[in-house]
């Protein structure tokens, strides 16, 4: 049995869950988000808890299990709290600034960069060097930071670009000075 899979998902009292066949749709104070699941898994709403159960022991069914129950916990933390991921900017002249809806970052390049979030993605700037993309989505916000974070990845060997705010740098030592002439 999935250790995963097999917990039961508490749904909190302002969180509305509606299960039509194999697509579940979760309303809540942030938004909604509907999403359609592989249908020999079933989906059952009972005492204000979310159970997902297997068919079988088939290896599909038991990959499946585990990933349904994950999504669903993850659609019901998002309308409920929202999910936040920081990026830090390093190095000198590097910055970015709102204009408008786009984010503008200056990380190095001739012209600055132009970054256009999707919709249901919010992005704020704290300070010049601190970047918030913020959505209920997990997904969306994982995927939007990480295309934020490949403009300009961090250097080996510097420090300098995009990188997540919890992410540690292992700096290379770079070339050491020559050895001694014989």
């Amino acid at each position: 049995m999935s250790r995963i899979g097999s917990l039961p998902i508490v749904i909190p009292q302002d969180i509305e869950v509606k299960i039509n066949g194999s697509e579940v749709i979760a309303r809540g104070d942030k938004g909604e988000l509907c999403r359609c699941f592989h249908p020999s898994i079933s989906i059952t709403l009972k005492d204000g808890m979310l159970i997902v159960s297997r068919p079988s022991d088939n290896r599909i069914h038991r990959s499946l299990h585990g990933l349904t129950r994950s999504l669903l916990a993850n659609m019901i933390e998002g309308v409920s709290k929202g999910f936040d991921k920081v990026l830090a900017i390093n190095g000198v002249g590097y910055r970015a600034q709102k204009a408008g809806d786009k984010l503008m970052l200056q990380v190095g390049f001739t012209n600055p960069v132009e970054f256009l979030p999707p919709p249901g993605i919010s992005i704020t700037v704290e300070g010049t060097n601190r970047i918030h993309v913020t959505g209920i989505d997990k997904e969306a916000v994982g995927e939007t930071a990480a295309r934020i974070r490949a403009i300009r990845p961090t250097d080996p060997y510097k420090g300098k670009g995009i990188k997540y705010s919890e992410e540690r740098l292992h700096l290379k030592p770079g070339k050491s000075g020559k050895v001694g002439k014989d």
